[in-house]
């Protein structure tokens, strides 16, 4: 007599031989039975194990869904969930960024953007000051000026506080219109003014001619472009015939390291410029040709100079190629990846250290200048110092004089 079991086995095999469905799932292979699924022991020992590592947080979702005193969005958990992961690091570069997020973060790596062209921060006083509007955008030509204070957009108050919320208001599709309510230092009542979006390129490089012969170029940020208009306003300094170069990058929270590579490489010798490591000790070395200028050139840092802006002061720092003027600079040493996942969602995280030419390590450290100079305390809030109050600018302008006249 057939025994019960091999009997069970039996019709088993009978009905996959006839009704059997393969399907794979992650490289998982199954074969399905009815309402049934029959996998390897090695799959089952996988799921087995996620079960294991991810049972509290499926259970508190399901306790959340029935218990909470209101309906739940279902759709944001998975969101909230991958970013307290990515929070989990404590790492304040490593983050998971939803639809909107991630689409804001690429929008400004780009650099540009639908808007009024005008850069803003959050004022000590709690409202959102205008630094300045960008040459020849909506921002400009309304006549908004530095030290505005931006208090209501289209009718809804705004703080300091929740600047983002404030910067995404006013940000739009190129063509439709945005009303600011403005405070201005001088005036006595608040005035509103309406302004028709446009397609704003971000301005991070500005030069101009100082005096004596030397050149100056701004650089506020590296981003897909920036080392392009650096190469443009450093050739239109040039055809002057510049006898010395001061680059400020005061304030600059660094960007994309291709970037910072290439204008590195138009400024230095055959060098090392920065190299990166990662956890299994792999080195990368980004490199430097011959072509260098020849010139003497300062660079102007502070505690707001960060990442990309230390790679560069690094490298000119420990090869002595130019002068460092100012502040120590904020320390980061770390490289993220970007990647963008396919719902339009994506997420930084960080890969790898990176050191300066000879090795050191500037994380939580920051690199001290050549020349320690700080502003005052009175003009460190101030958005439209003049060169004559900026110490640090005329320092520079000092020391190339000297390195001229020996050039």
């Amino acid at each position: 007599m057939i025994s019960k079991k091999r009997a069970a086995v039996g019709a088993i095999i009978l009905v996959l031989i006839t009704t059997f469905l393969t399907f794979t799932v992650s490289n998982v292979v199954g074969l399905t039975l009815g309402d049934k699924v029959i996998i390897s022991k090695q799959n089952y020992e996988y799921f087995k194990s996620i079960h294991k590592s991810y049972k509290k947080i499926l259970s508190l979702k399901g306790f959340i869904e029935e218990n909470y005193y209101k309906p739940v969005d279902v759709s944001k958990f998975e969101d909230g969930m991958i970013k307290g992961m990515f929070e989990s690091l404590e790492d304040p570069y490593s983050v998971y960024m939803d639809k909107k997020e991630f689409s804001n973060f690429m929008e400004h790596t780009k650099g540009t953007y639908g808007g009024i062209g005008v850069i803003m921060t959050p004022g000590t006083d709690g409202f959102i000051t205008v630094v300045a509007p960008i040459e020849d955008t909506p921002g400009e030509r309304a006549g908004m000026k530095s030290g505005d204070k931006i208090i209501k957009v289209n009718d809804k108050e705004v703080t300091a506080e929740k600047l983002d919320e404030a910067v995404a208001m006013i940000k739009g599709k190129p063509g439709t219109k945005v009303n600011l309510t403005i405070m201005r230092p001088g005036k006595k009542e608040p005035f509103s003014v309406e302004l028709r979006r446009e397609e704003i390129r971000l301005k991070t490089v500005k030069s101009r001619m100082l005096e004596d012969g030397i050149g100056y170029i701004r650089i506020t940020m590296f981003d897909e472009k920036t080392s392009d208009d650096f190469l443009k306003h450093l050739a239109k300094l040039e055809k002057k015939n510049i006898k010395g170069l001061i680059i400020d990058l005061r304030d600059n929270p660094g960007g994309l390291l291709s970037e910072c590579v290439r204008i590195a490489d138009r400024l230095l010798g055959e060098q090392v410029i920065v190299y990166t490591q990662d956890r299994t000790g792999h080195r990368k070395y980004e490199k430097s040709d011959k072509r260098h200028v020849d010139y003497p050139f300062v660079l102007l840092v502070n505690g707001g100079s960060a990442s990309a802006s230390e790679i560069l002061s690094g490298a000119v720092k420990d090869t002595k190629s130019g002068t460092l003027i100012g502040t120590t600079t904020f320390g980061k040493g770390l490289v993220q990846q970007v990647k963008p996942l396919n719902d339009g969602t994506g997420f930084k995280l960080t890969t790898a250290q990176y050191f300066t030419p000879n090795g050191i390590y500037i994380h939580g450290k920051g690199i001290e200048p050549d020349i320690f100079i700080d502003l005052p305390e009175e003009l460190k809030e101030r958005v439209d110092l003049t060169d004559e109050e900026d110490v640090q600018l005329q320092k520079g302008i000092s020391v190339l004089k000297q390195k001229i006249a020996k050039h």
